[in-house]
């Protein structure tokens, strides 16, 4: 695997902790054992686009008033949608 930011081939994959806002501002949550990236070189942890993708669809789709301050990603993505898909998302 290779580093997006210092391009080292000692990047592993991992998982860790990461804080997001909701799409709404009204909170943050803490999603923790997160599929991430962690550089051996550079020392850089982060998540590739697909994961922060999913996370943001994700947060979109379910309702966030019931959402817990801290969950894995795991039951983050298990949660009940409310809609199908991301009808915010133009970018397909």
């Amino acid at each position: 695997m290779k580093c997006n930011w210092c391009e080292s081939p000692l990047a592993t994959s991992s998982s860790g902790t990461v804080y997001w806002e909701l799409p709404d501002g009204t909170k943050a949550v803490t999603i923790t054992e997160t599929p991430s990236v962690v550089c051996g070189d550079c020392g850089m942890e982060y998540q590739d686009d697909l994961i922060v993708k999913q996370i943001e669809d994700q947060l979109f789709l379910i309702n966030t008033r019931e959402l817990e301050t801290e969950l894995s990603y795991a039951q983050l993505m298990g949660k009940q949608r409310l809609l199908k898909r991301n009808y915010f998302d133009f970018s397909s």
